[in-house]
């Protein structure tokens, strides 16, 4: 059995379409997670990864804050592709926030139809080989490819109706999909406030962004960067960014 060992929570890496991934683990140690929320969206989840981060996040912050949880904290993860979800609920079921996560196996246009609930927060790692030739495995194709069903555009149609009015959508992409993933997040009422360039050495340019929006127009959105390595080691920016997840961290 294939295995990803996390510092509080174990992956079962096998079933699900996309596996554990640098995108999807720098997305949930990064994305922003206040002290409020209390609905969570994982859309496209593949193995429950960046929820199960997500959940520790949100609860290690109330241990630091002596805060209560209110029993109605969820987080919801949806999966077109069955084993994935499949995979997801059953490392959900094994982590230390069981109750708080809950699998769906639905596109996103049918949990819309079928789910009412608002949202604080939606994250996202989604397809993004718009322009690439199709994998040569179907469920990997589905997943990675925009054409075969989810978008960015498709998350930000859903989170203009179900995202709460101080809520976020949080998404990892590549650098290059910055702009157009900012028009089309106006066009949704939704508007950047933060954004994290991702390059995994100095030498080269960020290849990928994790993209914060909010209904709040920003004047000024919060920029940084994030390098991966530096002569062949992790930077002590990235250990820092991960040091609560990963074991070597």
């Amino acid at each position: 059995m294939s295995v990803f060992h996390f510092k509080k929570f174990d992956v079962v890496n096998e079933r699900s379409a996309m596996k554990v991934n640098t995108d999807g683990v720098i997305l949930g140690a990064a994305m922003t997670i206040l002290p409020s929320d209390r609905l969570m969206l994982d859309i496209g989840t593949g193995t429950g990864t960046i929820a199960l981060m997500a959940a520790q996040r949100f609860f290690d912050s109330a241990q630091d804050v002596s805060r209560t949880i209110k029993p109605d904290f969820r987080i919801d993860a949806v999966d077109i592709d069955e084993p994935s979800a499949t995979e997801a609920a059953a490392n959900f079921e094994t982590s230390p926030w069981a109750g708080s996560l809950k699998a769906h196996n639905l596109s996103l246009q049918v949990f819309a139809q079928k789910e009412s609930e608002i949202y604080d927060l939606i994250f996202s790692n989604p397809p993004y080989f718009e322009d690439s030739l199709t994998a040569p495995d179907e469920r990997k194709s589905v997943a990675r490819h925009t054409s075969d069903g989810l978008s960015y555009r498709d998350i930000f149609e859903f989170a203009k109706d179900r995202l709460s009015e101080g809520g976020r959508v949080s998404l990892v992409l590549p650098a290059d999909q910055e702009a157009a993933l900012a028009r089309y997040a106006r066009m949704c009422g939704l508007h950047l406030f933060r954004i994290l360039r991702v390059r995994t050495t100095p030498r080269k340019n960020p290849s990928r962004i994790v993209a914060e929006f909010a209904r709040t127009r920003c004047i000024e959105p919060v920029e940084e960067l994030l390098t991966i390595q530096d002569e062949g080691k992790y930077t002590q920016e990235y250990l820092s960014l991960t040091r609560d997840f990963y074991l070597f961290a």
